[in-house]
């Protein structure tokens, strides 16, 4: 079992340090208490990520581990940052006595830490740094973008690797996955396989599973910090105190009669249209007439032109503009040499500490709520010690934009809120070094003379187990991870990969092969599997059935016999939402239509003689019922015969119990099994297979590693018990001992 136990030690999710250790006392005095333990733990981790709000530090931070890494390896660094940025943080490396190269291609690189742009990543070679920072890194998001496809392959052998960016948004567990992917604890498909489930029709809906909430984010927790404020790790934040927002919608074009407000994209789009003049006359007015710094934010190239024309001592930057013009105008913008920007939060919206500047006005808004969140925080953030003072222009039509911002805010905030409160116990643990209690592995039994019911690991109590000891066996095993039932990682389907589901799965079927009966059979409940686009890659199936006769066939099974057991596709199609069930489809491309995906009862047999036969005569066999049990396909399975399965369920459990029908276990003992024999359940879940043994006069032997279902379990074996009339024997234990007297098999 040494093997098992390696094994199961290389499915533990929680990140091992790849870093170096160093003395707090070694790290620059001018950061702050929090700033120095982030950068400790950080360098001990040597992959992590640090989400903090804007104006915490990050910079500061990211170069401090710089440094460090740079001692102790003798190696290069490279950190990419937005468009001018990198010139920001060269001044911001300066406060530090540090020397920051700053590179426009690979020929640029020095010794030490250099830093470049995230446009002009393609001229680099991944291979000549041994860190790497990603600065802003929430440009990870682009699930399918190109930059951060190049980023995560490029530099997927670094040894040390850091993201900084601003909190992300708590709902964005895409976020998490690409940053997860980035640093190396876990690909973005294999945290959907681990944590989520998908919410039926919409391929895009993806929650956590109700148990494995508190697994997540102490995962998370053990590769991220995340922190808006020093307090949320008990650090003091007095420094750190944000001067009041002041946010006003100012509305062009009122009308003395009521004006029916713009309720679709398109309707908003055409208001902001016929309302252009007027918003960029309003506020070239009040910025004409300010002496203060202003940054005007739009939405549309119009808009920026007209802006530009009418505001005096403004500077424009757009998307067209080269690279080097943009970094020359932001920069000055920085250094105060500009007194109205012009942009879109597309452009400037990341990275830049503008808070010499408490003046924002955005005569257009995106629909995205983090474009604006962003732009706002550019001026203010920590540091920014005057009142920020917010203007949005908008047409009457447009409606109460200010209103649906702040509430989006609010939502945001609450949020951030509890995602922050998930995380804060595992984080000041992990930089404060608090104690935290482990749940643990539990074992417990309750047999009788007819049954025994194990709470466990069936791999380690098949391990104990004689040779031959099973008569028969049927269960329907983890579907990979489509059914992930606990949070325990010696829980098949709680894997990362299906390879590693497949891993986990073949030490169970060395077991069980060695703990059959020669002659003697086992049959497998199976489905073939969907593929999720998101988690896997494509739309598609993954035969499982197929894929588990090989396991069985590899290990010595013969393949034996097999039943396609129908399913109603309108009940699944109205339980999941799969794609390809939903009639719409047809209407909209049929190429992508599918049928129903039906249970397998597939069957395989332990190779030499059954010394023990299973005879039966025309009374208790007649031909009537052999041919239905002969069919290949059963269409009469009622899909609801099931063991009542409500008070098995956790409250958080999102993944429901799917035990194998009744009726189908019935029709497989009345074939394959004589009375007295065992029939092995090694997954019982709530006792499904033992239940029907014992009720139809067989012995039971179930394993079950959830708790509520093994005690569940124990109570329907109590009541199978009651409702058989098989008489009672001899107990369990002793029957067992009378069966090692008997010939073994040959």
């Amino acid at each position: 079992m040494n093997d098992y136990k390696q094994f199961l030690e290389t499915k533990k999710i929680q990140m091992k340090p790849h870093g170096i250790d160093i003395n707090p006392n070694n790290i620059n005095k001018l950061l702050f208490d929090f700033q120095r333990d982030i950068v400790v733990w950080s360098l001990k981790k040597g992959r992590s990520c640090i989400f903090a709000g804007t104006g915490l530090g990050k910079t500061l931070i990211q170069l401090e581990w710089a440094k460090h890494i740079v001692e102790h390896t003798n190696g290069n660094i490279l950190i990419i940052a937005p468009l001018a940025v990198s010139q920001q943080t060269v001044r911001e490396g300066k406060k530090l006595d540090m020397s920051i190269n700053l590179c426009k291609s690979q020929k640029d690189v020095m010794p030490g830490i250099n830093i470049t742009n995230y446009e002009r990543l393609h001229k680099f070679d991944a291979n000549d740094f041994i860190g790497i920072i990603l600065d802003e890194s929430s440009i990870l998001k682009s699930f399918t973008g190109k930059i951060r496809n190049v980023i995560i392959e490029s530099f997927i052998m670094t040894p040390y690797k850091l993201a900084c960016t601003a909190t992300p948004a708590p709902n964005d567990h895409m976020e998490l996955g690409n940053h997860s992917e980035f640093i190396g604890a876990m690909s973005y498909s294999e945290m959907l396989a681990m944590f989520f489930v998908h919410d039926g029709g919409d391929t895009a809906k993806w929650r956590l599973k109700g148990h494995a909430k508190k697994d997540f984010w102490e995962w998370v927790s053990s590769w991220a910090v995340m922190l808006s404020d020093p307090q949320d790790l008990g650090y003091d934040n007095k420094r750190f105190e944000l001067p009041p927002l002041n946010i006003y919608q100012d509305v062009v074009d009122k009308s003395t009669f009521i004006v029916k407000e713009a309720k679709t994209l398109i309707d908003r789009r055409k208001a902001r249209k016929d309302s252009l003049d007027d918003r960029v006359s309003y506020i070239s007015d009040i910025v004409n007439n300010s002496d203060d710094t202003w940054i005007v934010w739009c939405d549309l190239n119009i808009e920026s032109d007209m802006l530009r024309k009418t505001i005096i001592d403004s500077v424009e930057i757009r998307g067209s503009h080269d690279i080097d013009y943009k970094e020359t105008m932001m920069n000055k913008f920085s250094d105060g040499e500009i007194r109205v920007l012009i942009t879109k939060p597309s452009i400037a919206g990341f990275g830049m500490n503008w808070q010499h500047c408490n003046n924002i006005a955005f005569v257009g808004l995106s629909d995205s709520f983090e474009q604006y969140y962003q732009a706002v925080r550019r001026c203010w953030r920590f540091g920014q010690n005057k009142e920020v003072n917010v203007h949005i222009i908008t047409s009457e039509k447009e409606g109460a934009v200010v209103k649906n911002i702040k509430r989006k805010e609010k939502d945001f905030k609450r949020m951030l809120k509890g995602m922050i409160a998930h995380t804060q116990e595992f984080t000041r643990h992990n930089i404060k070094t608090i104690d935290l209690d482990k749940s643990e592995y539990k074992t417990d039994i309750v047999e009788t003379d007819r049954w025994s019911m194990h709470l466990g690991d069936c791999i380690d109590v098949m391990s104990h187990l004689p040779d031959g000891m099973m008569d028969y066996s049927i269960f329907s095993p983890p579907f990979s991870s489509l059914y992930t039932y606990s949070d325990s990682m010696r829980d098949m389907g709680n894997s990362k990969t299906h390879n590693e589901f497949l891993d986990h799965f073949g030490f169970f079927m060395k077991e069980l092969f060695r703990i059959i009966k020669n002659g003697r059979l086992v049959s497998v409940h199976c489905m073939n599997l969907p593929l999720v686009k998101q988690r896997d890659g494509v739309i598609g199936l993954r035969d499982f059935r197929g894929e588990l006769i090989k396991a069985f066939t590899d290990v010595g099974f013969i393949y034996h016999s097999e039943v396609c057991i129908w399913k109603n596709p309108v009940t699944a199609m109205q339980r999941t939402k799969a794609l390809g069930l939903l009639h719409k489809q047809i209407k909209k491309d049929s190429s992508m239509c599918r049928q129903g995906i039906p249970d397998y009862l597939v069957t395989f047999r332990k190779p030499g003689e059954n010394i023990n036969r299973i005879e039966h005569t025309d009374s208790n066999f007649p031909v009537y019922e052999w041919q239905k049990y002969a069919s290949p396909i059963w269409m009469d399975i009622n899909q609801s015969d099931t063991l009542q399965r409500t008070s098995a369920r956790e409250n958080e459990d999102e993944r429901h119990i799917c035990p194998l029908q009744l009726e189908v276990i019935r029709r497989a003992l009345m074939l394959w099994t004589n009375e007295d024999d065992i029939v092995f359940s090694p997954f019982a879940g709530i006792g499904s297979e033992c239940y029907e043994a014992v009720r139809h006069g067989r012995r039971a032997y179930g394993i079950e590693l959830k708790q509520s279902y093994w005690k569940q379990g124990v109570l329907n074996m109590k009541e199978a018990e009651r409702l058989s009339n098989a008489p009672k024997q001899i107990t369990f234990d002793a029957f067992m001992d009378k069966e090692k007297d008997k010939p073994k098999n040959k």
